[in-house]
């Protein structure tokens, strides 16, 4: 396999019923169960307790696995540039803003309006870390999880620099969860650098093709945990990380175009 090389120095990662990525390793290796009450969602200690209430979920779980993985990576938050992406954005908040705007509108709370916008948990990240790096906010559909994921090694490869990768969806309300497919709470996040850091936890070997191949899925039991979740794609990676065994898996990062990576363990 020939292409580029990246390394994750850092995860971060939140589902309902595995709270962390300590948590989530020995659970996708086989070796625990995870926790048996789903929880709602999580507390960003990066955001301060009045923001921290008022963010919708969102924005909660996208800020608790950034800074997770930065933690995890030992680097400074304000220093990362970042990419992050979602499928469908706050649907929680969509579905209030069509339900106020179909019966009162004058009765639209700004606060909820400004959370609407693609880039809200991007803009919390900013705020509350100071960084003002370049970030991006990005959505592709299905193929949102592998596009990101593309998007952050572009840059981290053209700039020489490494790259918050950030991707999180949440369940569907209301009429939208008809014609929309999201169940769950679901985050992770990558800190990946071209340079081999002095702590690694893998290294990456990335190539893009234009192909139809299926991409990856993850064993049964473990796409089971976050099944419906629009971001449950990312399974496959982290299932190869949990392991810390080397393999080649396939992400979807368009209709014809396909992302393989070879994932090497650190020493």
């Amino acid at each position: 396999m020939s292409g580029e090389t990246l390394h994750v120095e850092g995860i971060g990662f939140w589902a309902s019923r595995l709270p962390s990525w300590e948590a989530a390793q020995p659970v996708l290796r086989g070796e625990s169960s995870p926790a048996a009450t789903p929880l709602g969602r999580p507390s960003p200690q990066v955001l301060g307790p009045t923001e921290r209430r008022r963010a919708p979920d969102s924005v909660a779980v996208a800020l608790e696995v950034a800074a997770a993985a930065c933690a995890a990576a030992s680097r400074d938050a304000h220093s990362l540039p970042s990419v992050f992406a979602s499928s469908y954005g706050d649907l929680a908040i969509m579905d209030y803003l069509c339900e106020v705007l179909a019966r009162a509108p004058l009765d639209t709370s700004p606060t909820r309006f400004h959370n609407s916008v693609h880039n809200a948990a991007a803009g919390y990240w900013a705020i509350a870390t100071g960084c003002r790096e370049p970030y991006t906010a990005i959505t592709a559909h299905e193929h949102t999880f592998g596009t990101g994921l593309l998007t952050a090694a572009v840059h981290a490869m053209a700039e020489r620099t490494p790259v918050l990768y950030v991707a999180y969806d949440i369940e569907a309300r209301g009429p939208l969860a008809t014609v929309v497919d999201s169940r769950g709470v679901l985050g992770v996040a990558l800190v990946l650098t071209p340079a081999a850091p002095a702590r690694s936890i893998a290294q990456l070997e990335w190539r893009l093709e234009s192909s139809d191949r299926l991409p990856t899925r993850a064993r049964p039991e473990n796409a089971a945990l976050v099944a419906g979740n629009a971001q449950s794609e990312c399974l496959s990676l982290l299932e190869a990380l949990a392991d810390r065994v080397e393999r080649v898996i396939v992400q979807s990062a368009g209709p014809r175009a396909r992302l393989e990576l070879r994932v090497v363990p650190a020493p």
